[in-house]
């Protein structure tokens, strides 16, 4: 019987061992599935350094949820993969929310694993950290409508997976640097509207969609080879670039869209860059010269011209645009009947010519235009067949006087 006894007591013991075992190792299992949770603690830290330096603006409550109590990957504008962050949107993306204020902490270049960085609008001042470089991971940066200031950091051209960089509507001031321009896989590079100034560098993206550096003080020509003909969006609009740009738009034959207005471009248009796939051509405000000789009929649905140096007969190929400004140029001869009979037929919505040297045009004088077209005749070599109402810049010069056009006649 005490033999029996004994076994009894040491199986009991053994089942004990082995349960205790089991709860010690199921304890174990728990223990790694939270810690593999926990968010990593150079994340967690920075995550905190951020807070710190930026606040809700009056109206916003995007900061309400950053409770670091709790787990940070739950915080508005934060997302984990694992136990790290991959992206960060910082603030309320609603349109019309307020926004944050402060400044972005060198914290930021912490969150090694970071793939997408964005700001939305609102009053983050200050400079850009120069630790954002750090993130070797960024495809995704962007921080507009802020009031960044100082320069763009060369070092961002470390960032070799970086796809969009967007840093307009700021104060940033200084060259755009070259080294931006080396960055392969680049796709859009959006910098307009802020304070920047020097040449424009060269760009080897060969994946480059989207250029836009408009209202900035950029100066000097460039260079033909500048831009990749991956472009489908330039705009340049609003500098003080100067020098010809014929043999650089001829091999971009992917634009959709093309702004140059408000520079100080010489030389002459290209007709081959009308039979690009643009939707809205803007070359206007410029000292662009000679005759302008489309190859086709234009399918461009907007076309300005306007304030330019321009000069010859105007060719019956621009019949097909909807809004054509020619107007402040020196174009002369007559104005071609396919244009006024596009115009009568509502197929054309704009027709401004003013502030030319033309001598005649094919209309009735009780011919009535569509309500829904606008024709404008003023001040050029020939009295308007008909009254028209033009723009208020047009002035209330009905011709032009008979000395300049015997002047440019000759």
């Amino acid at each position: 019987m005490a033999v029996t006894g004994f076994r009894e007591k040491a199986q009991s013991f053994h089942i004990l061992i082995l349960l205790l075992a089991l709860s010690t190792s199921l304890q174990c299992s728990l223990l790694i599935v939270s810690v593999d949770a926990i968010l990593d603690p150079l994340d967690f830290l920075a995550l905190q350094s951020i807070r710190k330096s930026l606040d809700d603006m009056p109206g916003s409550n995007f900061f309400s949820s950053w409770d670091f109590t709790s787990d940070p990957c739950n915080f508005a504008g934060v997302y984990c993969d694992s136990d790290r962050v991959i992206a960060l949107n910082l603030g309320d993306p609603r349109a019309g929310s307020p926004g944050l204020i402060g400044r972005l902490d060198p914290a930021i270049g912490k969150l090694s694993a970071l793939a997408e960085l964005s700001v939305v609008p609102g009053r983050i001042m200050g400079s850009l950290p120069e630790s954002v470089s750090q993130l070797k991971d960024l495809r995704f940066l962007a921080i507009s409508r802020n009031f960044l200031t100082g320069t763009i950091p060369q070092s961002l051209s470390e960032l070799s997976n970086l796809r969009t960089l967007d840093l307009s509507y700021n104060q940033l001031t200084g060259p755009v640097p070259p080294s931006i321009g080396s960055i392969t896989g680049l796709s859009n590079l959006i910098l307009c509207h802020n304070r920047l100034s020097g040449p424009v560098p060269p760009f080897g993206s060969q994946l480059l969609t989207r250029l836009d550096l408009s209202h900035n003080h950029l100066n000097d020509s460039i260079q033909p080879l500048s831009f990749p003909p991956s472009l489908q969006y330039l705009s340049l609009s609003w500098n003080r670039l100067v020098g010809p740009v014929d043999t650089i738009l001829t091999r971009l034959d992917q634009l959709n869209y093309l702004d140059l207005s408000a520079n100080g471009f010489t030389g002459p248009i290209p007709g081959r860059i009308f039979g690009f796939p643009i939707g809205n051509l803007q070359l206007q405000r410029n000292a662009f010269a000679g005759p302008v000789q489309p190859t086709d009929q234009v399918a461009i649905p907007t076309v300005d011209l306007s304030y330019n140096r321009l000069s010859g007969q105007i060719s019956p190929m621009f019949s097909t645009v909807q809004n054509l400004y020619l107007n402040n140029n020196r174009f002369s001869g007559e104005v071609p009947g396919s244009l006024v009979d596009r115009l009568l037929a509502a197929g054309m919505e704009t027709l401004y010519l003013q502030h030319n040297y033309l001598t005649g045009i094919e209309i009735n004088p009780t011919a009535e235009i569509p309500v829904s077209s606008s024709l404008c005749l003023q001040y050029n070599c020939m009295v308007p067949p008909l009254q028209t109402p033009c723009p208020l810049k047009a002035g209330n010069q009905k011709t032009r006087p008979t000395a300049q056009c015997n002047e440019w006649r000759g």
